[in-house]
């Protein structure tokens, strides 16, 4: 297994710095990873995106992700709608492509007008998973000569909120280029799940362990609040077996990347440590 980060590297690839890289290089980090706002997109040039990968190769870390952010559903029922998150994301390929990128990142976004990673009770219906089947097969479709793989980033309050939904949608599309992210921290559901996470966590990777090349490393707190609030924590400060977690990633994926990601800079230092120490435990290696 490699590790790498997300989150030390500012969205717009043309502000990179070698102190970036030497501060990812310093925590050990081999491979790295960023988020482009979606307004860049047409202001990345050629030259831009070979000076950026210029400058991965140079410190010798990896593009491990590569991601662009939008607030678009790409299950809209309105076709312009989805025609502009199309073109986004298919630019984002390009530029994805012209970086070397491991993976490149895309959500499906929600019809909830407050944000892409916010519930809503037509996320689920029937209608909206055909949409977003025959708008992920387009994109695939229109990408393939690119060689870039895709991986759809899955949350419980998204449409893609059951490792058993994510499966089934990878399945129907059925495109070498297009996989999940294993970020098995967005499939708990309740505190239930939580605190059996060692059946959770079996479930979630029997089911798209397979599917998913690049993991997000994250661990569970429950909140002491009168309803229920699961938070991210830092990896080895919440409740999950971490140890576990890593072993059933690397089991299926044992040169893909696991990612920290979501954390201030003084808390991933302790994040790395922490992955190092389970990883160490699980017998597994870290290159």
């Amino acid at each position: 297994m490699r590790l790498g980060i997300v989150g030390m590297l500012p969205g717009d690839l043309r502000s990179f710095t070698d102190v970036h890289f030497k501060s990812i290089r310093e925590l050990g980090f081999t491979g790295a990873g960023f988020h482009l706002p979606g307004e860049l997109l047409n202001a990345i040039s050629d030259e831009d995106a070979a000076r950026c990968r210029q400058r991965f190769a140079d410190h010798e870390i990896d593009l491990a992700q590569f991601a662009v952010t939008y607030g678009d559903c790409l299950f809209d029922p309105d076709p312009e709608v989805r025609s502009g998150a199309v073109a986004k994301v298919i630019r984002g390929a390009g530029i994805a492509a012209r970086l070397g990128a491991d993976c490149y990142l895309i959500r499906p976004g929600s019809r909830n007008p407050a944000g892409p990673w916010t519930p809503h009770r037509e996320n689920h219906t029937p209608e909206a998973h055909a949409l977003l089947n025959r708008t992920l097969r387009e994109i695939a479709n229109r990408t393939a000569a690119q060689n870039v793989v895709i991986v759809v980033e899955t949350h419980v309050v998204s449409i893609l909120n059951t490792p058993t939904a994510c499966r089934r949608l990878i399945e129907s599309v059925d495109s070498a280029n297009l996989r999940l992210v294993m970020d098995y921290v967005n499939h708990f559901e309740s505190i239930d799940h939580v605190y059996s996470d060692t059946e959770r966590l079996n479930h979630i990777f029997e089911t798209i362990g397979p599917l998913a090349p690049v993991c997000h490393v994250k661990d569970i707190s429950v909140g002491n609040r009168l309803v229920v609030h699961l938070e991210e924590a830092v990896p080895g400060l919440g409740e999950l077996n971490l140890a576990l977690a890593l072993g059933l990633f690397h089991a299926h994926h044992p040169e893909g990347y696991a990612l920290i990601e979501h954390l201030g800079p003084d808390q991933i230092p302790l994040a790395a440590a922490n992955v190092r120490e389970f990883s160490k435990r699980a017998g597994i290696p870290i290159y």
